[in-house]
C-alpha cells in the first residue's frame, strides 16, 4: 500500500515524510486543482525529502487542454524539473471532445523519458474511462491513473474504483485514488475497493482546509491505516 500525500510547499514536504508518507504529489495552486510548481520549490523539498517527489505538469488551471504554446512551455518545464532530481511527473491533457490527446501526450512523454508518469484526473472527465484506461495501459511509463471515478468525491465512487482497479490486473498500470479521502473513511475505502495505493490532499491537513499546512495527526493516522495492509 502507497500513502501518497500533496505537498504545496517545503514544510508541507517534510511534514508529510517525517509523518509516514510514502510518496509527494509537489503542486502549486492548490484551491485550482494543482499546477506546476516553481523549479526552486522543486530543487528544495527534493533536496529537504528521501521519498518520492512527483511533480505536477500543467501550466495553467484553464483546462487540461493546451494548444502549442503551453506544449512548448510544458517541454521546458519538464527538463528543468528533470534537472531538479523530481522522480517523476503528473499531467494530464484532453481534446476539445474529452478524449485523451494523444498527440500531446506522446509529445511530453518523449521529454520524461523513462521517469514514471501518473495521469492526474483529467481521466475523470473522459465519457469511457475503461477504454482510455486500456490506451494509457499501452506507454509503459505511464505507470498510474490518479481518478476519483469520475465523481467529484472518490468516496461516491467506490464501485467504479473498484471495477477500475480489477481492469488492471495483470496490466503495469496502477489505479491510484483520490479526492474527497479522510483518515475516517480511509480503512473502509481500501477493504470495498481494494485499492492500492491512495492519494490525499486536504484529508491530512488541518481543519481539513487546502490552504492549511498538513496535519501531524491526521497523517500519523492514515499512515497508520496504509501500514495494517502492508
Amino acid at each position: 500500500m502507497i500513502l501518497e500525500v500533496i505537498a504545496t510547499s517545503v514544510l508541507d514536504a517534510k511534514l508529510a515524510q517525517e509523518h509516514g508518507a510514502n510518496r509527494i504529489e509537489l503542486i502549486s495552486g492548490i484551491v485550482e486543482g494543482g499546477v506546476t510548481p516553481s523549479y526552486g520549490l522543486v530543487k528544495e523539498v527534493v533536496k529537504a525529502v528521501d521519498i518520492p517527489v512527483n511533480v505536477m505538469l500543467r501550466p495553467h488551471a484553464n483546462s487540461f487542454r493546451y494548444d502549442a504554446d503551453d506544449l512548448a512551455v510544458m517541454k521546458r518545464d519538464v527538463r528543468a524539473i528533470r534537472a531538479c532530481g523530481a522522480a517523476g511527473f503528473v499531467m494530464g491533457m484532453l481534446k476539445r471532445d474529452n478524449q485523451i490527446d494523444v498527440e500531446a501526450l506522446e509529445l511530453l512523454l518523449g521529454e520524461t523519458g523513462t521517469l514514471p508518469v501518473t495521469f492526474h484526473r483529467a481521466f475523470d472527465e473522459l465519457e469511457d474511462r475503461r477504454a482510455a484506461l486500456q490506451l494509457l495501459s499501452r506507454y509503459p511509463t505511464v505507470r498510474r491513473v490518479l481518478t476519483s471515478g469520475g465523481k467529484p468525491s472518490v468516496l461516491d465512487a467506490k464501485p467504479e474504483i473498484a471495477e477500475l482497479i480489477k481492469l488492471c490486473d495483470g496490466q503495469p498500470i496502477e489505479i491510484l485514488a483520490g479526492s474527497g479521502l479522510n483518515v475516517e473513511s480511509l480503512d473502509e475505502f481500501i477493504k470495498v475497493t481494494k485499492v492500492k495505493e491512495v492519494h490525499m490532499g486536504t484529508g491530512v491537513r488541518v481543519n481539513g482546509r487546502a490552504l492549511e499546512p498538513i496535519d501531524p495527526n491526521k497523517l500519523r493516522a492514515a499512515a497508520a491505516i496504509i501500514n495494517q495492509y502492508n
